[in-house]
């Protein structure tokens, strides 16, 4: 398959502007789903775990059927910052979706998220594979080394965050609880913040339009959030810290 740099290129800023449009459209109010669906859910929803699987799904398998299907050689580097993407869908897929305890998923959400991943999975495997000029050297960079670094560090805080938010309840629960523990201690939305480090960090590992455009997409989109999240928790529990902030440590 040949690079086709102008579609990149369309489908990377598009992903930006949606961002945007998604921060100023939200500014106001929450997308109703979790604890913020309210009393009467939507007709159609779907059991959490399964709509988490079918709309983690495609992000990992298109960029692995480009990857097999491409006849192409494709430097180290490459390789490396593909697996980096597909690691974080893997986690999601098959981990993070078989242990939520999430409230039902409204189905055009799930519909949604599984276009937006099919999406981005394509823009993402498609430059890596097609269009990005990485030498064998490339793994041996500052910005890969840092990028990285910065990856695995939000990882690790999305999972951690994730295992304590699943702990907090115990089975057939339904009441709401305080988190606490690792980033809990300095934001409500732990699990949000580890969530864009890790993009962040992989957009400096990748340094390329593409993996910009999905790191402001995912601070955009999930930083209303952990906002949202902040201000339910203070609403709802009287002692709740007054220290603690929404998304970034001591600032925001």
């Amino acid at each position: 398959m040949h690079c086709y740099g102008d579609l990149v290129n369309y489908l990377s800023c598009g992903m930006i502007l949606t961002g945007l449009g998604h921060l100023v459209h939200h500014r106001k109010t929450q997308p109703t789903y979790g604890r913020h669906m309210g009393l009467s859910p939507p007709p159609r929803t779907i059991p959490a775990r399964l709509a988490w699987f079918l709309q983690e799904m495609p992000a990992l398998l298109i960029p692995l059927l480009l990857l097999f299907t491409s006849h192409k050689p494709s430097s180290m580097g490459k390789y490396l910052l593909l697996g980096t993407f597909c690691m974080h869908y893997i986690q999601r897929t098959f981990v993070y979706s078989l242990l939520t305890r999430g409230k039902p998923f409204p189905l055009s959400a799930m519909v949604a998220g599984g276009f937006f991943c099919s999406l981005n999975g394509f823009l993402q495997g498609h430059y890596l594979l097609h269009c990005a000029h990485f030498d064998d050297e490339w793994s041996a960079d500052y910005r890969y080394k840092t990028g990285l670094l910065l990856f695995y560090v939000g990882m690790a805080i999305n999972i951690h965050s994730d295992h304590i938010l699943r702990n907090l309840r115990k089975p057939g629960e339904v009441v709401y609880k305080i988190p606490s523990g690792g980033l809990f201690e300095y934001v409500s939305g732990a699990n949000y913040s580890g969530e864009i480090v890790e993009w962040c960090g992989y957009a400096v590992a990748t340094w390329s339009l593409p993996a910009l455009s999905f790191a402001v997409f995912s601070l955009c989109f999930i930083g209303p959030r952990a906002y949202y999240h902040h201000r339910f928790y203070q609403e709802k529990f009287k002692d709740y810290p007054r220290l603690r902030k929404a998304l970034i440590p001591f600032i925001l």
